[in-house]
């Protein structure tokens, strides 16, 4: 029996479909996903943790197992990043590089900023975990956000100088692809100032900052923000997007000591960093945080790799900020009087 042409071209886009929402790495559906990626990363890991060179790329060997029972083995290149971490940490946070020839299967991630413990520990796997919530967090009040996936990584050293050891980590999407899921595109090597960007989106970035007790960031200087600017309108004022909450209140890690010029001598102690906004403006931000803080409580709460005790401290940290905003003085006190002016 001979089959109607038009069936079999539906039957075979059917099966095209099917397998293209199924890849696990596609650059889209691998941040959609909610499921922990198994990861095995073997590499020099001595010369890794001892140097910590931005930008000075090596061989790595990753295999990925994935909830699907998908596993995958490739080579790559990786390299340590950030500021703080590779000064003062055991181990750097990384940027892996999947654009290469011996990574064909992985190539669409290009490359992912990969945020790991600052040593080993439970301890130090707490601060990632929360690190990890609050960008989850920040994906609930707008697309102009990086999203995350969540990895249990195995450390294993090639030289077999350190002994292997697992922890929790997780991907940071990369800026394109974030910047193309809302139709913009990145701007980079233009100084601007903060009150020269979107004021709608500034103004959610700045409590949302404030929300979780983080001061560590600037938009002149890039300092753990992303701008980007819509494709069709390449003179309209960028948006803001944040990024790096390791120093926050919320996530309250020991290393995390504000500087003095600021005036607080802890990162619980909230300070606003943005600047002076209409009370018309700022209510209609608050009320987006305040119809959300459900959602972040039960995101907290039902996130079952966190110890009770340390989910029962973030939402106590998020109580104080929806408690004092739902103060019309305070607002105005905190968020107009008190605001920067430069």
């Amino acid at each position: 029996m001979r089959i109607p042409i038009h069936y079999a071209f539906a039957f075979l886009f059917f099966i095209a479909v099917n397998a293209f929402a199924q890849d696990p790495v596609n650059e889209v559906s691998f941040f959609e996903d909610e499921r922990v990626v198994s990861m095995e990363l073997l590499t020099d890991l001595k010369t890794l943790v001892n140097e910590k060179e931005v930008n000075k790329y090596q061989p790595a060997k990753i295999t990925l197992r994935f909830p699907d029972s998908t596993v995958i083995t490739e080579d790559i290149q990786l390299s340590a990043r950030g500021e703080f971490r590779r000064t003062n940490c055991y181990m750097p946070s990384m940027k892996l590089d999947f654009k290469n020839p011996s990574s064909l299967q992985l190539a669409r991630l290009k490359k992912l900023k990969m945020v790991c413990g600052c040593s080993r520990g439970t301890t130090n796997e707490n601060l990632v975990l929360k690190e990890y919530l609050i960008y989850k967090m920040y994906n609930l009040l707008t697309d102009m956000s990086f999203r995350v996936r969540l990895l249990h990584i195995t450390y294993r050293d090639t030289k077999r100088k350190i002994k292997p050891y697992s922890q929790y980590g997780f991907f940071i999407e990369d800026v394109d692809e974030m910047a193309k899921r809302n139709k913009c595109y990145e701007v980079e090597n233009i100084t601007f100032h903060t009150q020269s960007t979107n004021r709608t989106q500034m103004t959610l970035v700045s409590l949302f900052q404030y929300m979780i007790g983080n001061t560590d960031w600037a938009v002149p200087t890039y300092h753990n923000i992303k701008l980007m600017r819509p494709k069709k309108d390449s003179l309209a004022t960028p948006f803001t997007v944040p990024y790096d909450f390791d120093y926050c209140g919320l996530v309250n890690a020991e290393y995390a000591i504000p500087p003095e010029e600021l005036g607080i001598t802890s990162v619980r102690e909230r300070l606003y960093r943005g600047f002076s906004r209409s009370m018309e403006e700022l209510q209609t931000c608050l009320a987006h945080l305040h119809q959300k803080k459900d959602a972040f409580m039960d995101l907290i709460m039902r996130f079952d790799r966190l110890a009770l005790r340390e989910k029962k401290e973030m939402t106590s940290y998020l109580d104080g900020f929806f408690e004092k905003t739902n103060d019309p003085a305070f607002v105005k006190n905190t968020f107009i009087d008190e605001a920067r002016t430069k």
